[in-house]
């Protein structure tokens, strides 16, 4: 890579991986990097409609792309607190989720009720525009947060996803519906629950709270909260 750099030629570093790689140098250094996973015998094509503007791609991290082992526990150590989007509270090279396109979105007139009863579904919807000059599609991501819930939760966690497609200048609104199992999480006495409390919720083509890098730049993120009311609320498993 660095010899090729020294050409003082445009660089795209095509990764063909599964899981995260020690890509540091070339996210520094290079001009663009594709993460084609693992492409098949179409892959050639497929990178190559991209490299080319023939193809907008739309595809976020299905992982976390850490700075260095360094930032996570041992091996050994089977505990998730420090690892995956989850529970990791470090400074990612790129966060789980994380794409760019050739065009840009924007996201607006999130829209969730202020209050729900335990049990309850919450109905979101949100509008994205894509602002950029070109066709593109873009996946919509949806986390919750619970805020200072008995049970310890995720930092955020991902409950629910849409690919939709945008003309340029288009726009369109996206729904969804959280039931009781995306805000259930499993409490000391081993139940499933739905416990009292606030939520926060975001809704973006990536995960909120990041800057500089490891911020997507061609698309946006919404937030808004909403309050669970009552009593416990227990799911089967």
């Amino acid at each position: 890579m660095k010899a090729i750099k020294a050409t003082g030629k445009p660089v795209v570093l095509v990764l063909l991986n599964g899981s995260a790689l020690a890509i540091n140098w070339a996210a520094d250094n290079l001009d663009a990097i594709v993460s084609s996973g693992y492409a098949g015998q179409e892959g050639g094509n497929a990178v190559a409609n991209v490299l080319f503007g023939d193809y907008n791609p739309a595809g976020g991290l299905p992982v976390t792309y850490y700075k260095s082992v360094d930032q996570l526990p041992p091996f050994e150590d089977y505990d998730m607190k420090g690892r995956t989007y989850r529970y990791f509270t470090g400074e990612p090279l790129f966060p789980f989720g994380y794409g760019l396109s050739y065009t840009t979105f924007n996201y607006s007139d999130l829209k969730i009720p202020q209050t729900v009863s335990s049990g309850g579904s919450i109905p979101v919807s949100v509008k994205v525009t894509n602002t950029g000059n070109r066709d593109g599609d873009e996946v919509v991501e949806l986390y919750i947060t619970g805020e200072k819930a008995p049970t310890p939760r995720p930092i955020r966690q991902l409950e629910g996803f849409n690919r939709i497609n945008l003309k340029a200048g288009e726009s369109k609104v996206v729904k969804f519906r959280l039931g009781p199992r995306e805000l259930s999480m499993i409490n000391k006495q081993d139940n499933l629950v739905v416990e009292p409390g606030w939520f926060t919720i975001s809704v973006g083509g990536k995960q909120p709270g990041f800057s500089g890098r490891a911020d997507a730049a061609t698309t946006s993120v919404v937030t808004g909260r909403f309050n669970v009311k009552g009593k416990l609320f227990k799911l089967k498993k």
